[in-house]
């Protein structure tokens, strides 16, 4: 059967409803990325918090852990009470996180306000999505999806000048406040333009595959990060890390089985649809843990300003913003498989370039590979989006959407987890003989274990004691460096094998022509009738 139009009132303002979806998502993403900049200012005691490490690492994770756990149960029940109801209780729930993190008093307090804010841009990012499949024709689909995917692109490359521009004018508490009236305008756009949308056919709710899915999501995402903390080979790690891989064993099982599953598991069978979500969390995976390190490199080797460094990351947002709307047009020509699989190569040499990068690299050489890390990340996204929202039918949208923006922050997380350890592990075994080589260090392991986890803390430890430690600055230097490049093989690892999975997995040009499939390669008659969204 043909899926069929959208209401002809809500396609009339298709175009303002995308921009203020879009908006939306620019605040949720950008929150994501603009606390890196103020971290060292919030562990500042005079001008923050008094932050301690573990207190940052929290206040980065809290939020993490509770997007990721959340993403697929919001997408689902979206589809069941109504996206834009959703959408406009997640909003307002992440505006007042922020004012509540702008004016915490205490690293618990930020950390207890960030989470509520996970919870919010939890609701907000999937319903997004799923409310551009319902309000767009499948022409233009594409093209509206690349839109979306840019803007989370260069939410998360402004993050950094953002953050950069407030902390130079004002308190740290401002790299929160500025959400409250993105959130207003936005809230209030919503209520007047954004149509309703839900499944007519909910059918019953599942009791026991929800719960399922956030405990093990959660436990999953949290033992990941407590594993870039404490070591991946320790033991409650990985206990953690197993406990939510076997709850997510059993979510699948459940859903298998179940007459009225929360989640389509049967979508899996489809190849093109796996290589899809598979490709959009290796390139998160690439994507968050490069500028987790390539932001330490610019703040604490060359000795940038935050808003310097944010300045500098501007050539991923540009790119990002040039080629993601084109990228739907290359598509039609060439195929999911030639523009993804080449968007990927793209990712991965940019990523290659970073191996060679050096304690004194012309800036001109980093500015470059933004770019082309920009430029092939803007012919990932939107294509295997667009692939993965194909294969669902519109009455589905929030549960697709969900599968996807999941796969996304999972990625992300392990990204920063698992190259974060082990940008910690070479950087500590580089940095300890410079440390014990200082005298008043040498009988104080303890101190020097703590000023070895991280440059920063080395550099606080030169700043504190002054000239006499100035020898330490140069091996800082070299070690962070060394350690970089080790974080860097991993990652363009992991890019190469989403090349190779673009190339077998994403349908080709011809294939597309001569079986009759959608968008992603899935054959029509495996999707379902899909439903018209139900207008204002």
């Amino acid at each position: 059967m043909t899926t069929p139009a959208v209401d002809p009132t809500v396609h009339k303002r298709r175009w303002l409803i995308l921009s203020v979806l879009v908006l939306s998502l620019l605040v949720v993403v950008l929150d994501s990325s603009i606390l890196n900049v103020a971290l060292k200012t919030i562990a500042d005691p005079v001008k923050g918090l008094g932050a301690s490490e573990t207190d940052l690492e929290w206040a980065t994770n809290a939020y993490t852990l509770a997007f990721a756990g959340l993403l697929f149960t919001w997408g689902v029940l979206g589809d069941r009470i109504g996206r834009k109801k959703l959408l406009l209780i997640g909003m307002t729930v992440f505006g007042i996180a922020s004012l509540a993190s702008a004016y915490s008093q205490t690293p618990s307090e930020l950390i207890c306000a960030r989470i509520l804010m996970g919870v919010g841009g939890a609701a907000v990012m999937p319903t997004t999505l799923a409310i551009i499949s319902n309000v767009f024709e499948p022409k233009e689909r594409a093209k509206a999806i690349g839109i979306w995917s840019g803007a989370v692109g260069i939410a998360i490359a402004i993050g950094p000048i953002t953050g950069g521009v407030l902390l130079q004018h004002f308190w740290w508490g401002s790299v929160f406040l500025v959400n409250i009236p993105i959130v207003l305008v936005a809230v209030a756009l919503m209520v007047f333009l954004v149509p309703d949308s839900k499944n007519p056919r909910p059918g019953r709710f599942d009791p026991v595959g929800v719960p399922l899915s956030i405990v093990g999501i959660t436990a999953f995402v949290y033992g990941i990060i407590r594993a870039g903390d404490i070591g991946w080979l320790k033991a409650e790690a990985l206990g953690i890390i197993a406990a939510g891989v076997l709850l997510l064993v059993l979510f699948v099982l459940w859903e298998r089985r179940t007459d009225h599953p929360a989640l389509n598991v049967k979508l899996f069978r489809h190849k093109s649809f796996s290589a899809a979500v598979a490709v959009i969390g290796l390139v998160f995976f690439a994507l968050m843990g490069m500028t987790f390190f390539l932001s330490f490199y610019m703040q604490a080797v060359r000795g940038f300003s935050p808003l310097k460094c944010g300045v500098l990351l501007i050539p991923l947002a540009a790119a990002q913003l040039i080629f993601s709307s084109r990228s739907a047009g290359l598509v039609k020509r060439l195929g999911h498989k030639a523009v993804t699989a080449t968007g990927m190569l793209l990712v991965t040499l940019a990523l290659g370039y970073y191996a060679f990068v050096g304690t004194g690299t012309p800036i001109w050489g980093l500015e470059i590979a933004l770019f082309a890390m920009g430029m092939g990340m803007a012919n990932v996204m939107p294509p295997a989006t667009a692939a993965v929202m194909a294969s669902v039918p519109r009455e589905k949208a929030g549960e697709g959407s969900a599968i996807s923006n999941t796969v996304r922050q999972v990625g992300g997380a392990l990204g920063v987890a698992v190259l974060g350890s082990i940008l910690t592990s070479a950087y500590r075994s580089q940095i300890t003989p410079a440390l014990n080589s200082v005298p008043q260090l040498r009988s104080d392991p303890g101190t020097v274990k703590d000023l070895s986890g991280s440059i920063t803390a080395t550099q606080a430890f030169v700043e504190k004691v002054g000239p006499r430690a100035d020898a330490l600055i140069k091996p800082a230097n070299d070690a962070f460096v060394h350690a970089m490049h080790l974080a860097v093989y991993g990652s363009f690892a992991v890019g190469a094998i989403g090349v190779l999975i673009a190339l077998l997995g994403l349908p080709g040009r011809n294939a597309l022509a001569q079986h009759g499939t959608g968008a992603a390669g899935v054959p029509a008659q495996a999707r379902t009738e899909a439903t018209v969204p139900v207008a204002d």
